[in-house]
């Protein structure tokens, strides 16, 4: 970015200084960024008063670093003003209350008005806590004297014979600084600002038939900065950076979730960088105001993925049963009875280098694709991913199954003194026209204290309340599984 510095020297005249430096970017995924640029002073001993237009409009006024990066100037900022409120036509208007101007009627001739209030209200940009994102500007109806009569409204356009001294066309950043050396040197600007974000997004295309599947994943960078940054260095910060909200007077923190970009292409790099990632664009890019912008960042073939099916068959209404104890659920008879008749279908892989993958993957937004007979692809589920190291487990929710369904039953129940014992008939069915194989969950809910006393098929204890099934069902055919489970407490 070529950026214009006009620095103010107070005793010295004015000297006009170019910006030659790239700016540098750290984006976050919670709509702000850390932006850094150059810029060139020319400071005298004393007082030295410089001028900054080229900045975002959401920036944070108490962020802001200027320092020498070379370290060989002592760079002292003894007051800062931030101004953000750009000329616009009711804010210049309120700058000429009391005086007379021109206004041009739609027919082009002009009548003179005197401008009794403008209507403008200053927006309020921040807040006593830095930059207010839900400002709004408001505007109150203008009152003008036009032929010795008061009316609401202009009466046309107005044109204006010049700026005042007030007007700026764009935000401003006005200094007073000291240095402990006089000199020419190229300086770094630092802050934080609002209203830039981005993510990633991923697509998995499976073939007609298999689980061989293609993984396609993209950067998309939003700009809503009210700045343009032409030819720039862009990083991308991921993990679970702590930043405290706007308006919270900073009693009451968010934990921020800036996003990773997992990164198997030439495109983009990554590193650790102390508790998180940090990933880098290879290239410089220019990123427009109001401009969204993707790149893509991964980019993996033959990726090996397992197409899962889990009956999980007890409907559990959560506003009914919120706050629940043991002993609450134990003195329910009906409580765990009714059935869900879907079963999930999830995909699953491992992010590890064996699996052509091994780069820690962002939170994100996943699209499964697979490929119709015909050599299109259709669209068949899609779900979100947290972050996720290199040599994790991925297991992904993308829809129900059409033609597998299930069915669960209690078909015993008896209550003792200290004691219980339930029995359950789980049905799957699969009319398929191949076999599958289906996870049926259960969930020993009635106390801590159990033992499966009976049991059609073997399953596995995944957790201290949790048991699985793993069955395999003939195409056209049902599969009935049964368990006897004994509380005691």
């Amino acid at each position: 970015m070529r950026a214009h510095v006009v620095c103010f020297l107070i005793f010295c005249g004015s000297l006009c200084a170019q910006q030659l430096s790239q700016p540098s970017i750290t984006i976050y995924n919670q709509d702000f960024a850390v932006v850094r640029q150059g810029i060139p002073l020319d400071l005298k001993s004393g007082t030295n008063q410089i001028n900054v237009n080229d900045i975002t409009m959401r920036l944070e006024p108490d962020s802001v670093i200027l320092r020498d990066p070379a370290g060989k100037h002592l760079v002292n900022v003894l007051e800062q003003n931030y101004r953000a409120d750009p000329v616009s036509q009711f804010s210049l208007l309120s700058l000429y209350e009391g005086r007379t101007i021109d206004f041009e009627l739609p027919d082009h001739t002009t009548v003179k008005g005197k401008v009794i209030r403008s209507g403008y209200v200053r927006p309020d940009y921040f807040n006593i806590n830095g930059y207010n994102p839900g400002y709004a500007a408001q505007q109150e109806e203008a009152i003008i004297e036009v032929g010795g009569q008061l009316r609401f409204g202009l009466p046309g356009t107005p044109i204006f014979p010049d700026l005042t001294a007030e007007t700026i066309l764009k935000p401003r950043l006005e200094w007073m600084v000291t240095t402990d050396k006089p000199g020419k040197f190229p300086a770094e600007l630092s802050y934080v600002t609002g209203g830039m974000k981005w993510q990633a997004d991923y697509n998995i295309i499976a073939p007609e038939k298999g689980d061989m599947v293609d993984i396609v994943g993209w950067i998309t960078m939003d700009n809503r900065t009210g700045m343009t940054f032409e030819n720039a260095r862009i990083k991308l910060m991921a993990g679970d950076v702590n930043k405290i909200q706007p308006g919270m007077n900073g009693r009451d923190e968010m934990v921020f979730k800036a996003v990773s970009a997992a990164m198997a292409s030439p495109a983009v790099t990554e590193k650790a960088f102390d508790e998180y990632h940090l990933y880098t664009l290879e290239h410089t890019t220019t990123l427009r105001d109001r401009e969204t912008k993707q790149v893509e960042f991964i980019h993996a073939a033959g990726v090996t993925t397992k197409q899962l099916y889990i009956y999980d068959g007890a409907k559990i209404d959560p506003n009914r049963y919120n706050g629940w104890g043991w002993e609450n659920i134990r003195n329910d008879h009906s409580y765990g009875t009714e059935s869900n008749p879907k079963i999930w279908v999830m995909r699953e892989f491992v992010n590890s280098d064996a699996n052509h993958l091994g780069m820690p993957l962002p939170k994100g937004r996943v699209r499964f694709y697979r490929r119709n007979d015909d050599g299109q692809v259709e669209f068949t589920g899609e779900n979100t991913i947290d972050h996720t190291p290199r040599d994790e487990t991925i297991r992904i929710y993308t829809g129900n199954a059409f033609d597998v369904a299930g069915e669960r039953k209690r078909s015993n129940y008896t209550v003792e003194k200290n004691a219980a014992t339930e029995t359950f008939e789980i049905k799957v069915r699969n009319h398929k026209k191949e076999p599958v194989e289906v996870r049926v969950v259960e969930h020993l809910y009635r106390g801590k204290n159990w033992e499966v006393t009976a049991k059609s098929d073997d399953f596995q204890k995944k957790d201290s309340q949790t048991i699985e099934f793993p069955v395999k069902i003939a195409p056209d055919t049902e599969k009935v599984i049964t368990y006897t489970a004994h509380y005691t407490w």
